[in-house]
């Protein structure tokens, strides 16, 4: 069955570094020692601490894709907690809207999808909308991760959403990110400097690339023609001109 509803999402993480802690028996630990300890490459999943959530979600409409909405809520206008219930609520499909979206991802099932899960559960939150299709179903359709996908699943032939951009033509990340890993020590430093509203544009850019790269990937699959394709690129373009 042809999808009639998408929403594509990002994270944006820091270490967390007292979660990290409690984890290794350091709490009595002096916290530059606990992060460290953690070391300065991209923290596992399970000490990833969310501080923005960014998703884009689009109806098909004539054929064609069109943009509802785009948000990146982030701290410390919510914390973490709301953050997850948030983006869980936007998950519980109501039967007028043709029921949950498909989730559209980049590196979504190595990362974001376990985060996710591993934060809700932290924080006690009820998540159904998390479960109202099989989204941690890695071998199914109801998340698309583009990274995955391309890749065929093969680590040499992977390739980062900056490159993969820059290669379609597209924008790529906001200059001054310098490319770095989602997560990485680039929105680490921005947290720490509180330049949330930077992490936020640096969400949306990624949100708004990945959706890109799927238009395309639809195009090459043949879901879209290249009328409709191009009308969902005026769409999207129309949609981004009014949000400025």
């Amino acid at each position: 069955m042809s999808e009639a509803r998408v929403l594509v999402f990002d994270l944006e993480t820091v270490p967390d570094v007292k979660g990290f802690a409690r984890a290794e028996n350091m709490t009595q630990h002096p916290e530059r020692e606990v992060r460290r300890q953690m070391g300065e490459k991209v923290a596992r999943q399970l000490f990833q601490r969310i501080v923005c959530i960014g998703s884009l979600a689009a109806e098909r409409v004539d054929g064609a894709w069109r943009p509802t909405s785009l948000d990146t809520p982030h701290a410390p206008q919510q914390d973490e907690r709301a953050l997850i219930e948030g983006f869980a609520a936007r998950l519980e499909g109501a039967p007028q809207l043709g029921g949950a979206p498909q989730l559209v991802t980049f590196n979504g099932h190595a990362f974001d999808l376990p985060v996710l899960r591993y934060r809700a559960m932290l924080h006690s939150v009820s998540a159904p909308g998390l479960a109202a299709r099989p989204y941690f179903d890695r071998a199914g359709s109801d998340t698309i991760d583009l990274c995955d996908l391309l890749s065929g699943q093969e680590r040499h032939a992977r390739a980062g959403l900056d490159e993969l951009a820059r290669l379609l033509d597209l924008p790529g990340k906001p200059h001054g990110v310098g490319g770095q890993a989602v997560g990485g020590q680039a929105v680490e430093s921005m947290f720490a400097e509180g330049r949330h509203d930077e992490i936020a544009a640096y969400c949306r850019s990624d949100v708004v690339n990945t959706y890109r790269c799927w238009l395309r990937y639809e195009l090459f699959c043949g879901r879209l023609d290249e009328r409709k394709f191009t009308a969902s690129e005026t769409a999207l373009a129309d949609f981004l001109s009014t949000r400025g």
